[in-house]
């Protein structure tokens, strides 16, 4: 199949055309055939599979199709958990837009407030924002999203992790005259995201990808045992200091974290970037740039500042700190083995960690083999959590226990009553 076969606008196929993408990928052909036809849109797709060409195309499409006679607000809305996924988002869609006299804003926070205000003020055909942010211009006035024709919500089960649900559901209710909901998500578990589409979304087709193997990510997963903080640490610098560890991506829980690492690893001759939450937009644009350039080889970050990154040819990912979750877990090493790519993810886990890590090999359905830096071995043995199976005996035999103790209390009690 071909893009030709979707029948788009030739100047949105000149664009394809010079940015080298030739056939669309699988989530490509499901979704846009019924993205053309504005039915709306439920759609899960592995990380770098090609989603946002899924709704980017069918949106420039619309307003081609519908060119608006009067200049005024976002006919187009992507809302975006973070504001690296929005200016990717943003790049892509001017890139694709070529030719066309259409007027591409963004709106994020960790940015000055007047230039978008100017930007808010003047023709916008498509708006990519995160949410915190419009909902303060939608307050202020500054924006009003009642021309909105489409409504794009991106990374859905992130939004919902960060807590901008109810943010959302406001914007949506802003945007009552829209004539076609999307919303994507790498994952579709359980019932927040489902919940979040029935509010959101108006008799969607839902689509449930799985990529095939040429846009699979090969990525090889194992871990290393760690005994302490310290042992640790000195894993992290072996395998940083490995030749075929050329662009790494090492997650950390906490920002507090990520500084004490940084300054760890420049002491240990390992210079590396780092990105959080709570830093401004332009530091972490600069530190993304560093990292994208070669200038570093290292990029630390929590979970919240690396949603959206998407870096090419990221050799490794290493879980210093094991994630809170078995989903964050395949959003983190989905930031390697990119687009069919080979990849490598590597955890570090320490005897609290073994939980979680019976959580994610469930969830991925195999093992994670355990290896060895021969010099780094650890002293202690795998610490084994208590299954299913032992857990119930466990119970059994407690509830045995506390059946003896109340008969051998009533026993006392009818001797006591005897004896007087």
């Amino acid at each position: 199949m071909q893009f030709e076969d979707f029948q788009l606008d030739p100047s949105l196929l000149e664009s394809l055309n010079a940015m080298g993408h030739h056939s669309p990928t699988t989530i490509q052909q499901e979704t846009i055939p019924y993205a053309l036809e504005q039915r709306d849109i439920l759609a899960r797709a592995p990380t770098g599979t090609g989603k946002t060409a899924s709704f980017l195309l069918p949106s420039l499409q619309h307003l081609i199709d519908f060119p608006r006679r009067f200049a005024g607000q976002a006919r187009i809305l992507i809302l975006t958990p973070t504001r690296e996924l929005a200016s990717q988002i943003h790049r892509y869609a001017c890139h694709l837009a070529t030719g066309q006299d259409l007027d591409i804003a963004i709106v994020t926070g960790g940015v000055p407030y007047g230039p978008q205000e100017e930007a808010l003020a003047g023709n916008v055909d498509i708006l990519v924002a995160t949410p915190g942010r419009l909902m303060e211009y939608l307050d202020k006035g500054n924006f009003n999203a009642q021309e909105v024709d489409i409504l794009i919500i991106d990374e859905a089960d992130r939004m919902l992790d960060m807590g901008f649900s109810s943010v959302v559901q406001a914007i949506a209710i802003e945007a009552q005259g829209r004539k076609q909901n999307m919303l994507f998500s790498a994952t579709l578990e359980g019932g927040g995201v489902q919940r979040f589409a029935r509010e959101v979304l108006n008799d969607p087709i839902e689509i449930d990808v799985e990529a095939p193997r040429s846009e699979k990510a090969k990525i090889h997963q194992w871990i290393h045992l760690a005994d302490d903080k310290e042992h640790k640490f000195e894993l992290l610098c072996h395998l940083l200091r490995q030749e075929d560890v050329k662009r790494t991506i090492v997650f950390v829980k906490t920002r507090e974290l990520v500084s004490s690492l940084d300054g760890l690893l420049l002491k240990a001759g390992i210079p590396c970037a780092f990105m959080r939450g709570d830093m401004e937009q332009k530091k972490r644009f600069q530190a993304l740039s560093r990292f994208t350039k070669g200038e570093v080889n290292v990029l630390l970050a929590t979970d919240v500042a690396a949603r959206g990154i998407d870096v090419d040819d990221i050799t490794h990912v290493i879980n210093f700190d094991m994630p809170r979750s078995a989903d964050t877990y395949i959003h983190r090493i989905g930031r390697t083995g990119r687009a069919g790519a080979k990849g490598t993810a590597i955890s570090l886990a320490e005897a609290h960690d073994m939980r979680i890590v019976g959580k994610i090999e469930r969830y991925i359905e195999q093992p994670l083999k355990r290896r060895v830096i021969e010099e780094l071995r650890p002293k202690n043995k795998e610490a084994r959590t208590p299954g299913k199976k032992k857990a119930k005996v466990k119970a059994k035999e407690a509830a045995k226990k506390t059946s003896k103790k109340e008969a051998a209390k009533k026993a006392s009690k009818i001797a006591r009553k005897k004896n007087k």
